[in-house]
């Protein structure tokens, strides 16, 4: 539970997916008990998710969704007609959880949040956040909302330091929802820490990663696939723990820094966000 919210540690990440292939992938991760979606605007894939969410055997009071305002429609008015769009392509009345995509210089923040306070107020979404901001930044938006914060969606993986901002969120009573989990690539799942902590357990490496975000405190992880097979894998982690050596040396990775997505959209922090 974070700021009265109760986010699924573990959710399906939909950046990339699209039409059939999408809403198959909902589905059946529902069937599986998934119980957290993640999609945005600018995903193009809204539509997709609500129709898979629609076709489960589910209740909706029983999924958590989550969707998020891109960057250039954080101005009051432009970020409630956002909102209002996303759940007419979603087929739903509310989000549990709104984000605001990226931050945006241009935009004053205390009016982007304001019109999310807006949003909630309304009952378009239960639940308000944010995404890609760091610790400086994240401070002055929890100053500046009126209702909690839950949550700071940001990219993390063993590779990538995110000590600053997740102690920020930690300290604010947010989770801190880790896109990217798994990293990118096979060469993290080649590291030592990870391949043998997944022979010890009899596990899959990327069950290990997905594990060592969800046994660190307030930590949400939405990993993405295509694959069917990969959805059942990516939420089997409730039958083992890794020990603290175990997550020690996989947190030790962190040490290379290395970011998957560049910063295009946010202003140049000096900091991990």
């Amino acid at each position: 539970m974070v700021n009265g919210a109760a986010i699924p540690v573990i959710g399906l990440g939909t950046w990339t997916l699209k039409g059939e292939v999408c809403s198959e992938l909902v589905m059946h991760a529902l069937s599986l008990g998934y119980r957290h979606l993640d999609t945005a605007s600018t995903y193009e894939n809204e539509s997709a998710v609500g129709e898979g969410l629609r076709f489960s055997s589910v209740p909706r009071d029983e999924v958590f969704v989550t969707t998020k305002v891109w960057l250039t429609q954080l101005a009051p008015g432009d970020l409630e007609r956002s909102a209002e769009e996303s759940l007419n392509r979603l087929g739903l009345d509310t989000v549990d959880l709104l984000l605001i995509h990226w931050p945006n210089p241009e935009i004053p923040l205390a009016a982007s949040i304001k019109a999310l306070n807006a949003v909630r107020d309304c009952g378009m979404a239960r639940h308000i956040g944010v995404s890609n901001f760091p610790t400086e930044l994240l401070a002055e938006a929890v100053r500046l909302s009126n209702a909690p914060l839950v949550a700071n969606q940001v990219e993390y993986h063993p590779y990538l330091d995110q000590i600053k901002v997740h102690t920020a969120c930690r300290a604010a009573g947010m989770a801190m929802v880790a896109y990217s989990p798994l990293g990118r690539g096979e060469a993290l799942f080649e590291q030592p820490a990870i391949r043998d902590a997944a022979e010890r357990h009899r596990k899959s490496r990327a069950q290990v990663v997905l594990r060592w975000h969800v046994q660190q405190e307030g930590v949400v992880a939405i990993p993405r696939t295509e694959r069917k097979e990969r959805l059942a894998e990516n939420i089997d982690l409730f039958d083992f723990e890794l020990s603290c050596e175990e997550m020690a040396a996989i947190s030790c990775l962190r040490s290379r820094n290395l970011r998957i997505y560049d910063r295009d959209y946010s202003p140049k922090w000096d900091e991990p966000a």
